[in-house]
């Protein structure tokens, strides 16, 4: 993150993942989580399923379901919320290229 100033106020510029600039550990890791809910999100809206239809869709309970749109998905790996989305109708493409530092980044791309 880079700070600069702006009418006696200093403002925080984000990395582009709010949640290593929080610090929070496997920062990429929830990126890619929230990624994935904000479209499974999206899909349950855009087909109208109500939480008990998109639950049994997905092949979890209405709780999770409830929780995960408000936004709690620690109990949901990424394997299940790519199911999820698979069993909402969308196809997942996953590649693997080297990474050019010696240490590789996750990254989502929503087509």
């Amino acid at each position: 993150m880079t700070k600069r100033m702006i009418e006696d106020m200093e403002i925080e510029t984000s990395s582009g993942n709010v949640f290593a600039d929080l610090g929070l550990p496997d920062a990429e890791k929830l990126k890619i989580k929230s990624g994935l809910v904000i479209e499974i999100t999206r899909a349950v809206r855009r087909l109208g399923l109500t939480q008990e239809e998109a639950g049994r869709r997905m092949g979890i309970s209405q709780p999770k379901v409830s929780g995960m749109l408000r936004g709690d998905f620690t109990n949901l790996s990424e394997h299940k919320l790519m199911e999820c989305l698979n069993r909402l109708g969308y196809d997942i493409e996953i590649r693997v290229r080297p990474a050019a530092e010696p240490i590789g980044h996750l990254k989502l791309a929503i087509a």
